[in-house]
């Protein structure tokens, strides 16, 4: 009797370890303000119970720097009440002309925000940059009433990881960021070198200013389009692969052996494939594993923001869809 007991303990922490979630999708209507594709949403955050949107600020196409912000008791109502139409508020980004002018006095081409956290009213962004550039780079400023006001003194580089022969990934900069404690973790979004893949972790100090390191990363196939927080020492990424050929092509899985590699064919080649993945921090080092795969209907939207709410998750495009006209698309991930 006692071995009959144990077999079914062993069995059902089997099934709860091995076990991935599963979710309904709800899809949110936006204002059409919000809703217009070229806002190129590409990360999002809760603070102070606000569901704050990014907008990648892309200057060079004489773009508004900004972010907007919508209430999540809002998006509750929303959710049940589908006529009920969203109220909103506008933030705009101060200051981000004079840091890009300061980037290209070092060499590097702003191209665009590509990440966002909130710590109370301090506010973090990553900046992506044409892919010759040697550094992405780390932006830091205030939330006030209606404006987030950037800190022209603080620009952080964060140099890009090369390949062996000295190239940089096409169109790859450090998409996600997240934070544990006092700790910013910034992630590539390129992880598939053969034995340096890192992410970095930033330690902000009124004492010492930035101190950087490099914790390892378990190898990771496709793209890392953004990230959030999801327990102590938990993660979960958007895991996201684009079909397209050319130089778009080294997010491809280079070992046709590798079961990655399937979920990104069907019968006529490549397919554009999405899901979630777990990380976990230990001793060091960032592990993965499979969380959910989107339905094919969605599997061809470029998402590029999450963020957890109440056990599900808030995700969010930038501008790509499979049919166009593009759109800003907002779902909420619920969990079964």
């Amino acid at each position: 009797m006692r071995l009959i007991s144990i077999l079914f303990f062993l069995l059902f922490i089997n099934i709860c370890v091995g076990q991935k979630k599963d979710f309904s999708i709800v899809k949110i209507s936006l204002p059409s303000e919000i809703e217009y594709y070229d806002n190129q949403f590409s990360g999002m955050y809760i603070n102070k119970g606000m569901l704050f949107l990014m907008s990648e600020s892309r200057l060079q196409d004489n773009r508004e720097a900004k972010l907007y912000a919508i209430k999540t008791k809002d998006i509750d109502h929303k959710m049940n009440d589908t006529s009920f139409v969203l109220p909103f508020k506008k933030y705009t980004i101060k200051n981000i002309q004079q840091l890009r002018k300061s980037m290209q006095v070092l060499g590097d081409d702003y191209e665009g925000l590509e990440a966002m956290i909130m710590d109370d009213k301090k506010v973090f962004f990553t900046v992506e940059t044409a892919t010759p550039s040697n550094n992405c780079y780390l932006f830091r400023g205030i939330l006030m009433d209606s404006t987030v006001e950037l800190d022209v003194s603080f620009l952080s580089p964060l140099p890009k990881p090369i390949t062996p022969d000295n190239k940089h990934i096409y169109n790859a900069g450090f998409e996600a960021l997240a934070m544990s404690d006092e700790t910013i973790f910034s992630f590539f979004e390129y992880n598939s070198f053969k034995d340096k893949n890192v992410a970095i972790a930033i330690t902000p100090s009124e004492y010492t200013g930035l101190m950087y390191q490099l914790p390892t990363m378990q190898k990771i196939p496709f793209r890392i389009t953004d990230i959030t927080k999801a327990g102590k020492n938990s993660f979960t990424a958007i895991n996201f692969f684009y079909k397209g050929d050319g130089e778009d092509s080294v997010y491809r899985v280079s070992e046709k052996d590798d079961v990655n590699d399937k979920l990104i064919r069907d019968g006529s080649g490549y397919k554009n494939y999405c899901r979630l993945v777990k990380l976990k921090y230990k001793n060091y080092k960032f592990t993965w594993e499979p969380l959910w795969e989107f339905p094919a209907a969605f599997s061809g939207y470029n998402w590029e923001a999450i963020t957890q709410y109440k056990n599900g998750y808030f995700i969010m495009n930038d501008k790509y869809t499979p049919a166009r006209p593009y759109s800003s698309v907002l779902l909420y991930l619920k969990p079964q």
